[in-house]
């Protein structure tokens, strides 16, 4: 089997918390209670999910968010989240954000995806403040992980995308719902596509 693109089956395995044209109180997101600080960071968390307005990329996400959601590096990283939240049809539905705690100019928050191929999964995001504004800094973890769910998103969204077979699609999501959360998180997260290869292979 020739080697996968590391782009494309990231995007399949980690779709991106999308985009930002949307108040705090608006469309599919649920804001928690609090103060200011508190009500930013949700804001943020929702625009960034459930909209798809290029200028997400740099309002509401640093350049290690982009750099690390799009498994590439530098300007390009921010280029690729804008060419493709133009492109996006489908961002999430609803974003339920809790658990955030604020420290100094640093927050961390989760945040529940509804409609989306993060769908029955709960990630716990960093975020950073930067000339004032809170954005979404990094992932950091699943807090609530379904294996079985993520693997029949994968299989959606690569028959959808048509970027793989449609026998390797469903052979991977096979595989995919018997990851622990640790091996779902380094590909999610750290961009390691060889837990993924190595399902790949197994299904020649």
């Amino acid at each position: 089997m020739p080697a996968m693109k590391k782009r494309p089956l990231l995007l399949l395995v980690l779709p991106v918390l999308a985009a930002l044209a949307l108040s705090a109180c608006g469309g599919g997101g649920s804001s928690t209670s609090g103060g200011d600080e508190e009500g930013a960071i949700v804001a943020a968390i929702e625009k960034s999910a459930t909209t798809s307005d290029p200028s997400k990329c740099t309002e509401f996400q640093t350049q290690a968010f982009n750099e690390q959601e799009k498994a590439t590096s530098g300007k390009e990283a921010t280029e690729v989240c804008e060419e493709e939240a133009e492109q996006q049809e489908s961002p999430a539905k609803s974003v339920d954000v809790s658990e955030v705690n604020i420290d100094g100019e640093t927050a961390t928050a989760e945040a529940a995806i509804g409609g989306s191929a993060l769908d029955g999964q709960t990630v716990e995001l960093e975020l950073v403040k930067e000339d004032g504004d809170w954005k979404l800094n990094q992932f950091l973890q699943f807090t609530k992980f379904n294996a079985k769910r993520l693997a029949k998103s994968f299989e959606k969204e690569a028959l959808a995308s048509e970027e793989l077979p449609k026998d390797l699609a469903t052979c991977i999501s096979a595989g995919i719902g018997k990851l622990e959360q640790k091996e779902a998180e380094a590909v999610a997260f750290s961009g390691d596509l060889t837990i993924i290869e190595s399902i790949a292979g197994s299904c020649e």
